[in-house]
């Protein structure tokens, strides 16, 4: 049995509501030991929040001897920012729960870099006191998530006044790769979802397709999924680009 923890356990509707999931997709998950969960009689299961999030997310840890709290503690912001950096390695503390994940491919950063540039271009005409930021720079949301966007975009009307940048982005995007992708889809998209992110983007270099959502009545709803032609966005008018030259690699 994939066995949870016994503090803090959560029934399965709890779990579904605080990660925006249905309790379908928990059932499965639980079917399919993808999380773990303790076993409290005949089909019936209590889920430890902090442990869910961990194995949907990849690797958790705190990196022994680099800071002082433990690892059944929620952390900080504080905690966070004493990390020592690790060569290869970037990390991210989302409800409290240390993430490390490999530092990215150099086709993320291709593809993330000509995102970039198009997002300038367009941002300077349409509002020329906006700023396009891209990683690593900490956006901090909460006191316990503490996350670093591949691009995310302020608006003048909320500019960047603190570092770690404390202000709630119009669009942020994930460029995913292998070991990040179910961060990127379930743990952020609801932490960018909570912290009332308009828009989120999710870039797949790999699969070349971009997923768009927006935030409507508290909820993220899948505004565009484009894989070839101009990307083109309602809430984005007169921004267009070419997917196939956006994913492209050269020779």
């Amino acid at each position: 049995m994939f066995m949870a923890s016994g503090e803090g356990l959560v029934t399965a509707q709890e779990l579904a509501e605080s990660l925006s999931l249905s309790v379908d997709t928990i059932w499965r998950y639980t079917r399919e030991k993808r999380i773990p969960y303790v076993e409290i009689g005949k089909k019936q299961y209590r889920y430890n929040k902090r442990e869910v999030l961990s194995a949907l997310s990849g690797e958790a840890l705190a990196k022994e001897g680099s800071a002082p709290y433990q690892v059944n503690k929620k952390l900080t912001y504080d905690d966070y920012a004493k990390l020592s950096e690790e060569p290869g390695f970037r990390y991210e503390l989302i409800d409290g729960v240390l993430l490390r994940e490999p530092s990215p491919s150099f086709h993320h950063q291709r593809v993330s870099r000509r995102l970039l540039r198009i997002l300038e271009d367009y941002i300077s005409k349409t509002d020329p006191k906006g700023e396009i930021f891209d990683a690593p720079l900490d956006l901090a949301l909460t006191e316990h998530s503490v996350v670093q966007p591949d691009l995310l975009y302020l608006p003048g009307s909320r500019p960047a006044q603190n570092d770690p940048i404390d202000v709630v982005p119009e669009l942020v995007v994930e460029v995913i790769s292998p070991s990040t992708g179910r961060k990127d889809r379930v743990l952020k998209l609801n932490i960018y979802q909570a912290a009332g992110v308009l828009h989120y983007w999710i870039i797949d270099p790999e699969e070349c397709f971009i997923e768009a959502y927006e935030l409507r009545a508290g909820h993220y709803v899948s505004m565009v999924r484009a894989d070839s032609g101009a990307f083109s966005h309602p809430g984005f008018p007169g921004l267009a680009f070419d997917i196939e030259m956006l994913f492209s690699r050269p020779g």
